[in-house]
């Protein structure tokens, strides 16, 4: 099998393809999951109550995590059967609707699957079969999640932003030098990257916070940047902040001007960040080599 797709880069991208389309479905239970979850670990720790030197706790809930309980429509609470559950297919066969009751299923299900499948593919056609690929994989998984919940709660888990971290680093201890890959960086770039990563939207964050006395993002957000740091490192630092500003700056102007959102409403950055990092996960290198190409001779 290795060596079909060593010799066949077809066949390792239409493999990556449906790999990709089933991890979004994973992601799909992710995305709505963890947040809940999160919400059930907090409040499980305010109903901890001290009373009189004693420590009152409230009993567990049902389990609820990323396994159990089954999958089920969220209006009448069926269980959704294996063969209702194919990423995309089964939302087109049904209409996008349950069924059971027919009540209408979100179309960001099959978009978030068809997504994953897509940019899974294009990482396998530009890293080609190895471990590279392996890792700019893992990064895409981590980074739609990451987007879409960060869009839908404005919050950038730490259950996710903090592993991606550490796998960067561990990657690049591990797997920097084997073969020709050039990902993971090397651990000096790797280990800058991280801190440089999280000290720079740090910096900003406070500045902004010393000039206005309002806080302009969250501390996910330079988790991120340091996860994205120590996958790509700190050469690569630069172009996301550059191209995550200049996209979240074009996008906030437009939502104002177009929306009539006004200009106290909260966007999250994370996403932006995101797109910004597998941007340059894919092209930064080459672009970057590009570019000081332009100051040679």
């Amino acid at each position: 099998m290795q060596l079909l797709f060593a010799q066949s880069p077809a066949a390792f991208i239409a493999v990556a393809l449906l790999l990709g389309l089933l991890i979004g479905s994973f992601l799909n239970v992710v995305i709505w999951r963890l947040p809940k979850m999160l919400e059930r670990d907090w409040r499980a720790q305010c109903a901890e109550l001290t009373i009189n030197g004693q420590t009152t706790t409230v009993a567990a809930s049902e389990t609820f995590n990323l396994i159990r309980p089954r999958s089920a429509c969220p209006a009448c609470h069926t269980p959704i059967k294996a063969w209702h559950n194919i990423p995309v297919l089964s939302w087109l066969l049904l209409r996008g609707r349950c069924a059971h009751c027919q009540t209408a299923i979100s179309a960001r299900y099959p978009l978030v699957e068809a997504l994953t499948g897509l940019l899974t593919a294009l990482v396998a056609w530009k890293f080609g079969y190895g471990l590279p690929a392996l890792g700019a994989m893992l990064i895409t998984w981590f980074l739609i999640a990451l987007t879409c919940i960060d869009l839908d709660h404005q919050l950038l888990p730490d259950s996710l932003t903090l592993p991606l971290l550490w796998l960067g680093l561990l990657a690049s201890l591990t797997f920097h030098g084997v073969g020709s890959a050039s990902l993971p960086v090397d651990p000096r770039s790797a280990i800058i990257g991280a801190a440089a990563g999280y000290l720079s939207l740090w910096s900003v964050y406070q500045l902004f916070k010393l000039a206005t006395g309002k806080e302009g993002m969250g501390y996910g957000d330079f988790k991120l940047l340091a996860a994205l740091g120590a996958w790509l490192g700190w050469q690569m630092l630069l172009p996301i902040v550059l191209i995550s500003a200049a996209v979240g700056a074009v996008t906030g102007i437009a939502l104002i001007a177009l929306a009539g959102r006004g200009r106290a409403t909260p966007i999250p950055f994370g996403p932006f960040l995101s797109a910004a990092g597998w941007l340059t996960l894919m092209w930064g290198p080459e672009g970057v080599a590009r570019y000081l190409g332009l100051f040679q001779h």
